[in-house]
């Protein structure tokens, strides 16, 4: 076989997985704001819920439960107080798992 037809190999490429990812120490979480005044009372409530919600989806999703179903509000409640959150009530509970059903 000529040595025109055959092609030139690319260098391996290294894998992301693989990769070291360089992470700024310590921490510094950003600095907190203060909620934008003259909303209604229920804006801040529905507001806080999300944070709350999205945190504990977080936590679950690091804890390994995926799956919407999995995440019943028993467990819920009990990664809640892992990381130090209020148990959360049904409402929560539910947007926890809407969240989980829609970051597929």
């Amino acid at each position: 076989m000529p040595a025109a037809a055959t092609k030139p190999r690319s260098k391996p490429t290294q894998s992301t997985a693989r990769r070291r990812v360089l992470m700024d120490l310590p921490y510094a979480p950003v600095e907190k704001r203060p909620l934008p005044p003259g909303r209604p009372r229920e804006w801040y409530v529905t507001h806080n819920r999300r944070l709350k919600a999205m945190r504990l989806a977080i936590a679950l999703l690091d804890s390994g439960v995926y799956v919407p179903n999995q995440a019943h509000n028993e467990t819920i409640r009990s990664t809640a107080e892992q990381i130090g959150v209020h148990p959360p009530s049904d409402t929560t509970c539910h947007m926890v798992r809407a969240l989980m059903r829609y970051s597929r």
